[in-house]
């Protein structure tokens, strides 16, 4: 790595060389890095509670002993704890009382004596935030399940909930995706009051605080009011439930068996998302299925697909992000150019374009019945959950390499089948939510189960982003198209006060700011429009010194008060530099100062090393580090800089 200042060299010439000696290096790197068969896929890293839950379900099904397995998991578990003594919801980040209850109980499960000094700390640092009863939901029912807590400590829903009608208030039809996966199998282990087999023995009462633990006074999400209502019904159904007749309870039990078997999705799982992969076995385990069954085995099989294990340590990822990670590095490639393109894109689209879901009507066509199936999903295959955000992603991928390539029509189609489906699960306020349509019912989030403020699925700017930038790219224009004029309309309202956009799925203003101007270019918005004008000024305001950018998964909490200085980051860095080029701030010293940042911080393997978490799960619950984001997106910003710094356009003419 080169020690070199923080402005490009006076030379313009000598400074595009060394930048494009550097995209070479980063587009070889991947170029290495790409399977067989043509897609990319990196490790896609959450917290501790992931891999704690694995261990737990192992033992929950008291299968078989795997010791060594066992030992890389708990390397794994007492590396990533935090100095505070208990873990964080991403690196460097608070404690967590759910993640350190859940880590302490695997840690344990396997041996870790309670008087080891790592585990000390831990329970020290448990206690002194008001022991595991003070843990979230997921947590407590876990608790539950190995009897270290009652289940009157755990808010109730009926399982009778899956009979009720779509148009009942509280129905799972009105959640987002992932809330129905997990929910449903876990509305029978609740019926139930399934108990772990914990062959073990294992108990975590030390982590419980003897008498009355005083109440939370943390801000929440919830509104005062709702929450108040909801925890009546709460009550009343502890009393009533009980009541409720048996032959009523056996239908809705079948009805949740068959909507998770009809979900299964073979080896990758139910909604391919750990939770709801984990549910699943253990609700076919509480059924009586034997371990030999087929969607019991199938299930569980999903699950084995999610470790990753190394020489000394291990870990459960949460999901794998193949369709995500392939789109996104074709991009940086097809922004690289050349042969190095050439030979890796055409690869990469024809792994894609037999993933589309081009049969399967999801979820989503409870609320869209007319709309035709064409999206892609974020895993390998997830039919019944397809998501806006991959979709848009591919097509404009599939159609910028019908022309870089001359590929003819071979793409046609699966453009025209994404781009409908996309389009046809537009909410009513011009934007897109990441799986469903209208999904706004937000007073679902006072109820108690919902503590994580995450049971919904509504409209965001990064994902309408991408979908605005899908129809531009293919042509759509607000002179002619509602539904642009629309979805214009709705990431003019999304704005910040101080010009930046809110991200969803991505560590945070940076990503959502990066999304929204890059949209706004590709509908034909220049850097003088007023909403173009803002977002970049609030980027180039929030440059760190080293010329790089950052920002902290801390910008999700409630009370956020503006941008607080973060340490920069590639990912993060890249974003904001894509999104001042997209404002037609290429000349600007700023966007020099971010290139030359990553040309100085690109490790002798060609890519960039990060330990931060810059992808979102739940804001303010679960967080992601996608270890793909340091190597693609770097390599993007610098390659579209080295083009527009050698090209006559000042602006990227692609919807990314």
């Amino acid at each position: 790595m080169k020690d070199v200042p923080g402005e490009l060299l006076s030379d313009d010439t000598t400074g595009l060389e060394d930048i494009e000696a550097g995209v070479s290096r980063a587009a070889e790197a991947l170029r290495r890095q790409q399977r067989e068969d043509g897609h990319w896929v990196f490790e896609l890293e959450a917290d501790a509670t992931i891999p704690a839950e694995y261990i737990l379900l192992r033992q929950h099904l008291a299968e078989p002993d795997a010791p060594e397995l066992e030992t890389k998991l708990g390397n794994y578990l007492r590396r990533i704890q935090g100095e505070h003594g208990g873990w964080p919801l991403f690196h460097g980040g608070a404690f967590d009382i759910s993640a350190s209850v859940k880590a302490y109980f695997a840690l344990k499960m396997i041996g870790d004596s309670p008087d080891a000094p790592h585990m000390q700390r831990a329970r020290a640092a448990i206690l002194a935030h008001g022991g595991a009863a003070r843990a979230n939901v997921f947590t407590r029912i876990l608790l539950a399940l190995y009897g270290e807590l009652s289940w009157r400590h755990v808010p109730t829903i009926p399982v009778e909930m899956i009979l009720l009608p779509r148009w009942f208030p509280v129905h799972i039809g009105r959640m987002s995706y992932w809330a129905r996966t997990v929910l449903v199998p876990l509305l029978v282990l609740q019926a139930m009051r399934v108990r772990a087999r914990n062959p073990r023995g294992v108990r975590i009462q030390e982590l419980f605080l003897r008498g009355r633990v005083p109440a939370r006074r943390a801000r929440t999400h919830q509104h005062p009011g709702w929450a108040l209502f909801f925890n009546g019904i709460d009550g009343g159904l502890k009393v009533a439930e009980p009541l409720w007749p048996r032959k009523l309870r056996r239908q809705a039990i079948e009805r949740c068996v068959a909507f998770v078997t009809e979900r299964l999705n073979g080896e990758d799982g139910l909604g391919a998302i750990y939770p709801a992969m984990a549910n699943a076995v253990m609700m076919y385990d509480a059924l009586g299925y034997p371990e030999d069954h087929p969607d019991r085995a199938i299930a569980r099989r999903s699950i084995e697909k999610l470790l990753v294990i190394r020489e000394d340590e291990a870990y459960c990822q949460p999901c794998v992000s193949p369709v995500w990670d392939t789109a996104l590095t074709a991009h940086a490639m097809m922004e690289v150019g050349g042969e190095v393109a050439e030979s890796t894109v055409p690869r990469a689209l024809d792994w894609l374009k037999p993933l589309q879901e081009l049969e399967v009507r999801g979820d989503w066509a409870e609320q869209r019945p007319h709309v035709r199936p064409g999206g892609w999903a974020f895993q390998y295959r997830n039919a019944h959950y397809p998501d806006l955000d991959d979709t848009a992603v591919v097509v404009m991928a599939m159609d910028r390499a019908r022309t870089q390539f001359g590929l003819g029509r071979a793409y046609d189609e699966a453009v025209a089948r994404g781009a409908e489906w996309t389009t046809g699960l537009q909410s009513s306020n011009g934007g897109w939510g990441a799986f469903d349509v209208d999904n706004t019912h937000y007073y679902l989030n006072n109820i108690p189960f919902a503590d994580h403020g995450a049971l919904l699925d509504p409209p965001t700017s990064d994902v309408s982003a991408r979908c605005v930038g899908m129809l531009a790219q293919l042509g759509e224009t607000p002179e002619t198209s509602p539904r642009m004029r629309a979805a214009l309309s709705y990431l003019e309202r999304e704005q910040e006060a101080d010009g930046s956009w809110f991200g969803r799925w991505g560590v945070n203003y940076i990503y959502g700011t990066w999304s929204a101007l890059l949209a706004l270019n590709a509908a034909g918005l220049d850097g003088t429009a007023p909403s173009m004008r803002r977002g970049a000024d609030w980027l180039l305001s929030i440059q760190n010194p080293d010329g790089g950018w950052g920002e902290d998964c801390e910008s999700y909490s409630l009370d956020y008060r503006g941008y607080e200085p973060a340490p920069s980051t590639a990912s993060q860095t890249a974003w904001a530099l894509l999104g001042l080029m997209a404002a037609g701030e290429v000349d600007h010293p700023g966007v020099a100062r971010g290139i030359e940042y990553l040309r100085r911080t690109q490790d002798e393997t060609g890519l960039w090393q990060q330990d931060a978490y810059t992808g979102g799960g739940f804001p303010r619950v679960f967080y992601l580090r996608y270890h793909g984001y340091p190597k693609f997106f770097p390599l993007w910003a610098m390659a579209r800089y080295r083009n527009l710094r050698r090209g006559n356009a000042r602006r990227p003419a692609h919807g990314m």
